[in-house]
């Protein structure tokens, strides 16, 4: 291989590891967080009248928040919350998210469009986890290896 190749192979792949390692290490962080510390709820699956959406493996979710209370006797209108759950990767959506179905969830309130799925609505999420740390660091490993390849 040549030398100009193998460098820009091996930065390309050591940067796309060291990134996807970053994402996925900061999914992980927020969705830990968001399920610890965050609001549980109700969500109804909604059905999705663009064709490209019900492609997406995460459910398009619709749930009310009361807004933060501002001051004393304040009246307080509850809002709709249409967004999808983070960390949600299977290749297909499941059956259980068909349009209509309740689903349990936690979401940040201060921020009711982060969204993650209960704990018990969640199958096998560590597995996709696992799966994108390994592709991560298989990239970053072979980036650092045709990097070493070349200096050395």
């Amino acid at each position: 291989m040549d030398t100009t190749t193998a460098t820009v192979g091996g930065v390309v792949l050591a940067l796309f590891g060291g990134v996807l390692l970053l994402w996925c290490a900061a999914e992980v962080r927020l969705r830990h967080r968001v399920r610890r510390s965050g609001a549980p709820a109700v969500a109804t699956v909604v059905a999705e009248d663009e064709a490209h959406g019900q492609l997406d493996s995460a459910p398009l979710l619709s749930f009310s928040v009361l807004p933060p209370v501002e001051g004393a006797g304040a009246g307080r209108i509850a809002e709709l919350v249409l967004t999808r759950p983070r960390g949600h990767t299977p290749l297909r959506r499941p059956d259980r998210f068909t349009p209509g179905a309740p689903v349990r969830i936690c979401y940040d309130p201060r921020r009711p469009s982060r969204v993650v799925l209960a704990a018990g609505e969640v199958r096998r999420a560590a597995v996709a986890d696992l799966l994108w740390s390994v592709l991560g660091m298989g990239c970053l490993a072979a980036g650092a290896g045709l990097l070493a390849a070349v200096n050395g």
